[in-house]
C-alpha cells in the first residue's frame, strides 16, 4: 500500500516533524470510446480491460506512450499490479506470459503517442483512447457521443502535491529587505482552507485538473445541478472526478519502481515498438483520416 493510501488522503503537513506536503489533486487513467461505433458491433459498453483484446477491436485503439501504464495494463489485465516488482514471480506465467500478452495488445493499438492518442479518436481514426484523465476528460466533453470509463479492476492513480520546502525554515532568523525569510506563519490555515470541500469549484469546473482530494471522502456527491445546467452529460462511471468507491478499491497509486525493474518495462515496450516511417508518412495517414472523416460525416446527412 502507498504511503498516500495509508494516510487516506488527508494532509501530511507536520510542523515538528519538519514535512509539509497536502495532496492539490488526484488524477486516473481512463479508456475513452465512441459509443456509435461500439454499439454498431453489438460491443455493448466498455467495462474493463480485457475489453482491449477483443479482436473487434483490432487496429482502433490508441493509447499513451508510457512504459509503466501499458505494461501496467497488461498486468491489471492479467490479475497482477501496476507496481508489480519482479514480473517473473510475481505474475501468474511470469515475463514469457506478460510479454505474449503486450505483444497480442500491440497488435490491437493502432498508434502508441501521448501527444496524438487523443486526436486520433476525435477524428475517428480510431474507437478507443486509452489515457490520463487530464487528457481524456476535458477532450470527452468537447466531443459527442463518447463515454469514457475507468475499467472496473481499476487503475493508476497519481496525485499532485503541494509542499513547503524543508530547506525554507532553516534561515528562518534571516532578513532581507526587513522580511523574514521563510514561509508565511498562515501557510498551514490557507491550505487547509483551500482544501475544504467548498474549495473544490475549480475541479468541478475544470479550471484544475484531476479531482479535489474531498472528492474522496464524498464520492457520492454529484456537483450542483446549477454548475451542469444546460451543460450536456457525459456518460462516465465517474463521480465528481473519481471512480465509484467499488473501482477505487482496485485502483492503485504509481510507486516508485527500482531501476532494474524500470529497464525491464522498457525492454518488454521496447521488443513490440512498431518501426517508425518518418514524418512524411505520418502526415500522410493524417490526411487520409481526415479525408475518411469528412467523408463519413457527409454521407451521414
Amino acid at each position: 500500500m502507498s504511503i498516500l493510501q495509508e494516510t487516506n488522503f488527508q494532509s501530511n503537513i507536520n510542523n515538528e516533524l519538519n514535512i509539509g506536503s497536502t495532496i492539490l489533486s488526484i488524477n486516473a487513467s481512463n479508456n475513452a470510446w465512441l459509443k456509435g461505433q461500439l454499439v454498431g458491433l453489438g460491443f455493448g459498453k466498455f467495462q474493463d480491460w480485457a475489453d482491449l483484446w477483443r479482436p473487434e477491436l483490432a487496429g482502433r485503439i490508441s493509447m499513451i506512450d508510457s512504459p509503466r501504464e501499458v505494461v501496467g495494463a497488461v498486468l491489471k489485465y492479467m490479475g497482477a499490479s501496476y507496481n508489480t516488482d519482479n514480473i517473473e514471480l510475481q505474475v501468474n506465467g511470469g515475463r514469457n506470459a506478460v510479454q505474449q500478452n503486450l505483444m497480442l495488445l500491440a497488435k490491437q493499438v493502432r498508434c502508441f503517442d501521448s501527444t496524438h492518442y487523443i486526436k486520433a479518436l476525435s477524428v475517428g481514426d480510431v474507437w478507443v483512447a486509452v489515457g490520463w484523465s487530464s487528457d481524456v476528460l476535458p477532450a470527452a466533453k468537447r466531443m459527442s457521443n463518447v463515454a469514457v470509463i475507468v475499467p472496473k479492476s481499476g487503475a493508476s492513480l497519481w496525485a499532485d502535491l503541494w509542499a513547503i520546502p524543508s530547506t525554507s525554515k532553516l534561515e528562518r532568523s534571516r532578513q532581507i529587505g526587513g522580511r523574514v525569510r521563510g514561509p508565511s506563519p498562515v501557510i498551514h490555515q490557507w491550505i487547509e482552507f483551500c482544501l475544504q470541500a467548498a474549495r473544490a469549484f475549480p475541479f468541478t469546473e475544470e479550471v484544475i485538473p484531476g479531482a479535489s482530494p474531498s472528492a474522496i471522502e464524498c464520492a457520492s456527491v454529484e456537483a450542483p445541478r446549477e454548475l451542469t445546467k444546460g451543460k450536456p452529460k457525459l456518460e462516465t462511471n465517474l463521480i465528481a472526478g473519481m471512480p465509484p468507491p467499488e473501482i477505487l478499491a482496485h485502483c492503485e497509486f504509481l510507486e516508485p519502481l527500482s531501476d532494474a525493474t524500470l529497464s525491464d518495462y522498457r525492454g518488454l515496450i521496447a521488443g513490440i515498438q512498431k518501426p517508425s516511417h518518418g514524418l512524411i508518412h505520418g502526415l500522410h495517414r493524417y490526411i487520409l483520416s481526415l479525408k475518411e472523416f469528412f467523408q463519413q460525416s457527409y454521407l451521414k446527412r
